[in-house]
């Protein structure tokens, strides 16, 4: 009887392997390229997501309020 476990015990153990490297190979590795997570499965059917360039500052409108406030009390001193 413990001559057939000890038979059974490599063949589990390599079906046990193959099985873990098939999980891993079918899992895939994701990759995070320019914000996206690369490859999902339909990162080619997704939609092309775009944002316009903006300012590097940005608080730019608020910069340009004072800037021209500080001009006006300038102009009024």
């Amino acid at each position: 009887m413990s001559a057939s476990k000890n038979r059974r015990g490599p063949w589990s153990a390599l079906a046990l392997g193959l099985g873990l490297l098939l999980m891993i190979g079918l899992t895939g590795c994701q990759v995070d390229v320019g914000g996206q997570t690369l490859p999902s499965p339909y990162y080619l059917q997704d939609d092309v997501q775009y944002f316009p360039a903006g300012p590097q500052f940005p608080l730019s409108n608020e910069a340009a309020a004072m800037a021209a406030r500080a001009e006006e009390e300038a102009l009024l001193r």
